[in-house]
């Protein structure tokens, strides 16, 4: 079967040594008699994926034991609120930086429970760029600093973190996590939604310090509460079966390949390769960030009108290209080159920009 050349912003593309693990297991997990989502939370079979996928997530990412690992749904939107409405003290302000549409959509929630504010900005350059460190106001009576590290529409990413803060980090890393190193213990929280480079939507991982679990308020509704969940193993009701197997053969596949260190050496070059059409275009391409706050999971361009635009989508999807169109917000294009986008897939639009540049 002829794949597609998958360059959607999420969901994305996934392994294909992961999706023929999951065909071949489909209709007896194990020797169960059972499909992954026919078999009950609560049994043997499905402990183990559950256990096995937190110890691979540790493993991978290097995580303290002084971290709680939980996998919740709702997708990162709902830990919009759930954040605020658990780290939230009362007398306390909820800081945020906003570097594009889903920081701001996580100020806006956080409104909604309490006090928040934005303590920097690069909303004045059409999200262009990551502020600097020095830009960054975080205020006195601050419960947590919130970023995003990674921003899928306009293409843009932290590539140093603020250090040295006196309040919580929390970070949003849906797009990027797994892409690359982290040192967990500079983050209090860290979530994000599976369906860009852990495996399909419906499961949330948050990473959170156990000494934040602290704060949850046993006033709030049990489905809300990170005590509630981290006590019950991230199974106090039906978790998302299916997306949590899914997550463990994906850990399994990073895993195989060498780690998070391998793959961020590949999504360098396959950025890499990108960046290099737009930057040798002689002004044919331009791209959205600035070089210095350049995603390497979300490649954001433009042509000079509407109608290279059409001209360039319409032959990209006769090609076999998905998922190239830019957000509403940049117009023109995004290529989302997530973890299981191949290397030999990008470098097929890398040669596909220098032909249609020589054509036009």
């Amino acid at each position: 079967m002829k794949r597609a050349f998958n360059f959607n912003a999420g969901p994305a593309a996934l392994p294909e040594a992961v999706l023929a693990k999951a065909e071949k297991e489909m209709m007896n997990y194990q020797g169960s008699g059972m499909a992954v989502m026919e078999l009950s939370h609560r049994s043997k079979e499905f402990e183990e994926i559950n256990d096995r996928t937190k110890k691979l997530l540790s493993k991978l990412l290097d995580i303290p034991a002084e971290y709680e690992i939980l996998f919740l749904q709702g997708g990162a939107s709902l830990q919009f609120s759930m954040i605020p409405m658990n780290l939230l003290e009362s007398g306390s302000t909820a800081d945020y930086v906003l570097t594009g549409t889903w920081s701001e959509k996580a100020l806006e929630e956080a409104l909604k429970i309490g006090k928040a504010e934005v303590a920097a900005s690069s909303k004045e350059n059409s999200y262009k760029s990551i502020p600097n460190m020095n830009e960054i106001n975080l205020k006195d009576d601050a419960a947590y600093l919130h970023i995003t590290t990674n921003n899928t529409i306009f293409g843009t990413q932290w590539h140093s973190i603020p250090d040295g803060l006196s309040v919580p980090l929390i970070a949003d890393m849906s797009s990027d996590i797994l892409s690359r190193p982290l040192t967990i213990s500079s983050y209090g929280l860290i979530y994000a939604g599976a369906q860009k480079n852990l495996g399909p939507s419906g499961v949330t991982v948050v990473i959170i310090h156990k000494e934040l679990l602290k704060r949850s308020s046993k006033s709030l509704p049990s489905m809300l509460n990170y005590q509630v969940h981290a006590a019950s193993k991230s199974l106090y009701n039906t978790p998302p079966t299916l997306s949590v197997y899914f997550l463990m053969l994906v850990l399994e596949w990073v895993e195989s390949l060498g780690g998070v260190t391998e793959l961020e050496k590949l999504n360098k070059k396959k950025a890499g390769l990108l960046y290099d059409a737009i930057d040798n275009s002689a002004g044919f391409y331009q791209g959205h960030a600035e070089k210095d706050s350049r995603s390497l999971m979300n490649v954001t361009f433009t042509l000079e009108n509407d109608d290279l635009t059409a001209s360039f989508l319409h032959e990209a999807a006769e090609t076999g290209f998905i998922g190239l169109a830019g957000h509403r917000s940049v117009g023109g294009f995004r290529a989302s080159i997530y973890n299981a986008v191949p290397f030999e897939h990008v470098e097929k639009l890398a040669n596909f920009m220098k032909s249609f540049r020589q054509r036009n």
